[in-house]
């Protein structure tokens, strides 16, 4: 029997405040913790072990090949977290805290390799710009979700579609895109969802407009994530990733080549699911939109403080090209404004997805150890592609994917990144081009119920089936990177990827 649409209302509503749980890109816990379900110590473990030992093997395989000591560990950790990643027999971060413990570790011991270096640049990572830029979009997406901005949103959008099923899919499908592009994915597909259940009370889950709602709204949160550098772990990693190898994409070029792909696909996808709902529709009833619209004096300035310094923050990002200030230090504006003004406390910081940084941080340690011991280089050397970037954009995309389908995206991007931008090294162009497509590539992985959070937050209300993803998998999957292949090209040609 399906639970019914009032609990479901509730337990999504519930996962407003728990969604920094699952914020760290783990889709079978966001499907464990919205459907209730539990994983044995005993199968983790099982599971464990099978990844150490295939991470063993691999790497006793690989070391006729000539790896170095060094190249050695970092081949027995690559495979090792690919493997936890896949099979998230440890969360997604703490692999991410695995990695960083390892690299330092082997790394730095005379004992273990020939020639050890200086692993302070893996521990570096936690305090990177890019970690700094997301934690600034943390406290704003915080102080958005506490004063109840993200609903006043919803509201706002559903006031002004008017009663028409279309007109109200496009526009709650667009709102999710722009929300998600300052917000974790999951946590916004977590709040239209609970938003949109009085609506498919009233029209039963049958109707037509419930189901395209269901399926467009987690896909409009994951790709909206493209938008911005913050959007979505990916693109922080691909950002990183071009940072250590001397290149800067700063928050608006980022926006130039993200927004349109995020607004284009999402149209798109609307267009495909309005065609599944009835020609001459009835007028829709929306009262329950203006329904809890009080608040205080004081709920009304904390509004209004949290909307001076989205505006003020996103604008200084934006505006980086002309003023010259750090992203690092424009993600102090809402951490210490917030705090001041006593919109965001102590228990609030606490609340912040930190699992999302220790991923992104153990990522892009990963990512520099591939790079710096030569391994990336040795796996490049036997692909034998050459430069051509016609073969490798569409080749990495669709590999990125499919990848992102079975495991975390940010993983995805972590292993493919470093490899990619070594077949293009030396042209800066193709660099920009290649972290771009896969990291937007990794945003279109929509094929199952656990290829994104925000998918599997939609799968575990119980008015889904596991087909019913797949229409909308395929469309992202061929027309996510061909339109972000296509975008980027066209921007190369006015110099914006230099």
């Amino acid at each position: 029997m399906r639970p019914s649409i009032h609990n479901l209302a509730h337990k999504i509503s519930d996962s407003l405040k728990l969604d920094h749980i699952i914020s760290g890109d783990s889709r079978f816990l966001s499907l464990i913790h919205y459907s209730k379900k539990k994983i044995s110590a005993s199968g983790k473990l099982f599971w464990f072990v099978i990844v150490l030992a295939l991470a063993g093997l691999f790497t006793y395989l690989m070391s006729a090949e000539g790896l170095t000591p060094s190249q050695q560990y970092i081949f027995f950790l690559l495979i090792t977290a690919i493997g936890l990643w896949l099979s998230e027999a440890i969360p997604p971060f703490a692999v991410g805290i695995l990695i960083i413990g390892f690299l330092v570790f082997t790394q730095g011991s005379d004992q273990l390799v020939d020639n050890p270096v200086n692993v302070q640049k893996y521990v570096n990572t936690w305090s990177s710009p890019v970690i700094w830029l997301m934690l600034g979009g943390f406290f704003l997406a915080e102080a958005m979700k506490k004063t109840g901005l993200d609903l006043a949103l919803f509201r706002i959008t559903v006031r002004a579609s008017g009663k028409s099923a279309r007109q109200i899919l496009l526009a709650l499908m667009l709102t999710t895109t722009l929300a998600s592009m300052l917000m974790s994915n999951t946590a916004t597909a977590a709040m239209m969802l609970a938003s949109i259940m009085p609506l498919i009370n009233r029209n039963g889950a049958q109707h037509p407009l419930s189901k395209s709602l269901l399926l467009g709204i987690p896909a409009a949160a994951s790709v909206g994530g493209m938008g911005t550098i913050i959007g979505s772990p990916p693109n922080a990693i691909a950002v990183g990733a071009l940072q250590g190898m001397g290149l800067q994409i700063d928050f608006l070029t980022w926006m130039y080549f993200g927004v349109p792909v995020a607004i284009i696909l999402c149209v798109a996808f609307w267009f495909l699911l309005q065609k599944s709902l009835p020609a001459k529709e009835a007028q829709l009833d929306l009262d329950f939109v203006n329904e809890g619209l009080t608040f205080t004096k004081e709920e009304k300035q904390n509004r209004q403080i949290v909307l001076g310094v989205l505006v003020l923050t996103v604008g200084l990002w934006m505006t980086n090209p002309l003023h010259g200030i750090p992203v690092a230090l424009i993600s102090g504006v809402p951490i210490v404004l917030l705090t001041m003004s006593s919109v965001i406390w102590a228990k609030d910081v606490r609340s912040l997805p930190w699992d999302t940084l220790m991923l992104v941080a153990g990522g892009l340690a990963l990512g520099l150890a591939l790079v710096d011991s030569g391994l990336a280089a040795f796996i490049v050397s036997k692909l034998q592609f050459g430069n051509q970037l016609w073969l490798l954009l569409p080749l990495f995309a669709l590999t990125s994917v499919v990848l992102s389908n079975i495991m975390s995206n940010t993983a995805t991007t972590t292993i493919l990144v470093p490899i990619a931008l070594l077949l293009v090294q030396g042209n800066t162009e193709h660099m920009v081009l290649m972290a771009l497509t896969l990291a937007f590539s990794a945003s279109c992985a929509l094929f199952l119920p656990v290829s994104t959070p925000p998918n599997a937050i939609a799968f575990s209300t119980g008015l889904l089936e596991q087909k019913d993803f797949r229409k909308g998998g395929l469309f992202f999957g061929l027309a996510g990177p061909i339109i972000a292949i296509l975008w980027a090209l066209f921007l190369a040609n006015f110099g914006l990827a230099d």
